[in-house]
């Protein structure tokens, strides 16, 4: 069993960030551990959690993810016992990622955190374009990232322009990345380790941006 979280990066670091993970993957999965491993190599403290029903597969049965919603008062939960002492940045991976934003406004104007991160936003279910979930994403207030791969079956390049979000969201576009930003080495001419670099020091350069 591992512990409630997992940390990377210098504890003395000036921001801390919160992720958590996709819907059917746990927090230590090669995809997550290879961004915590990125954003931790430029300085930031990374802090991996995951929700009930992806801990409870690790001593039981595989227990389906629930409707993302209601995962809201466990990303709250899991914020209130980390207790970042310095600005703090919530965000994950696909689902995780969708989760963190539905929360963020809220946490934001009452200054609990800086911004909101998402590595490969779910912006509809694979090959149902017409599914968006992207309301809660018109009107938000929080400074967010979104790094996703050009190639993303949950949100394409030229899918997502056409979308309607707030000017408070930045896109990082990775080359021919798929859902975990991956590109094709040979199509791209990029590597994982490439992009995963990219995306790093794109996030940096950003949170040094945040008004704190």
């Amino acid at each position: 069993m591992l512990d409630r979280f997992l940390l990377q990066g210098p504890q003395d670091a000036r921001f801390t960030i919160l992720l958590a993970h996709g819907a059917g993957a746990p927090m230590d999965s090669a995809s997550m551990t290879a961004a915590a491993i990125a954003l931790a190599a430029v300085g930031f403290r990374v802090v991996r959690f995951e929700f009930a029903y992806m801990a409870a597969r690790r001593t039981g049965g595989r227990k389906p993810p629930p409707r993302a919603e209601t995962l809201n008062p466990e990303y709250h939960a899991a914020i209130t016992e980390l207790g970042a002492s310095g600005p703090l940045i919530i965000g994950g991976k696909s689902m995780g990622g969708r989760v963190a934003s539905m929360v963020a406004d809220d946490l934001y104007r009452q200054q609990k955190i800086a911004g909101l991160l998402c590595l490969g936003y779910p912006f509809h279910p694979p090959g149902q374009p017409e599914k968006l979930r992207t309301a809660h994403l018109k009107g938000l207030t929080t400074p967010a990232l979104i790094c996703q791969g050009t190639r993303d079956e949950f949100g394409t390049r030229d899918e997502v322009p056409g979308y309607d979000l707030s000017d408070r969201i930045e896109m990082l576009w990775l080359e021919d990345g798929d859902h975990d930003l991956k590109p094709r080495k040979t199509i791209s001419g990029f590597s994982s380790a490439d992009h995963l670099a990219t995306m790093a020091k794109a996030v940096k350069a950003w949170a040094e941006r945040l008004v704190i």
